[in-house]
């Protein structure tokens, strides 16, 4: 699915749309208008999305369906499932900086995503399941969680699956990063308490 991502006043997405600070390491979009064209069934998907900091992830406020073709899909038109169209905008829509010397720039969440959709890449998922390696360990859960929470997906699977690990140790990890005082501001009610 080929998704077109902006920000409410029509903008293209990017790194420097991401204005407001999350946990502890990153920036969001307050808010993004994500559209979606599905040619074989002649419909197009529009939604509006905001962050609400008591909920700690993007609300849908807005879903419109529109037929693009003559011979559109009615049940397609009747019948939106806009979770997909939120999981695909949200990398667009976080931000981080990749190093933390004065002045480093900042890249979305999609601009690190590879092209068989894994996040963080390989070399670095291999380094932070290492022993000793702590605030680059929370750093990259951050980011893993961050991305899950705000799409409303289940961050333990999401952790385990990108760092290879189980889903145990991933629930611990969580456990003791928002301890450590990252996940700032970032919740998830799917799959575990939210306390995870």
């Amino acid at each position: 699915m080929k998704v077109d991502v902006k920000t409410p006043d029509g903008r293209t997405m990017s790194a420097a749309s991401a204005t407001q600070p999350i946990g502890s390491a990153l920036r969001i979009a307050p808010a993004f208008v994500a559209t979606a064209v599905d040619d074989a069934t002649g419909v197009e998907t529009t939604i509006e999305a905001h962050y609400t900091p008591q909920r700690g992830r993007y609300l849908i406020t807005t879903i419109t369906n529109r037929a693009i073709a003559e011979d559109f899909n009615e049940d397609r038109l009747k019948h939106t499932a806009p979770q997909a169209l939120v999981q695909t905008a949200i990398p667009r829509c976080v931000a981080l900086q990749l190093d933390d010397s004065p002045g480093a720039s900042w890249t979305t969440v999609a601009d690190l995503t590879s092209a068989d959709g894994r996040i963080i890449p390989p070399w670095m998922a291999e380094a932070v399941v290492k022993r000793g390696i702590k605030d680059e360990r929370w750093q990259v859960i951050e980011i893993l969680y961050g991305t899950a929470a705000l799409a409303d997906l289940p961050p333990v699977k999401l952790i385990a699956a990108e760092l290879g690990i189980p889903e145990r140790t991933a629930s611990d990890w969580i456990q003791k990063a928002r301890a450590s005082g990252w996940l700032t501001g970032l919740t998830s009610n799917v799959g575990r308490p939210p306390t995870t």
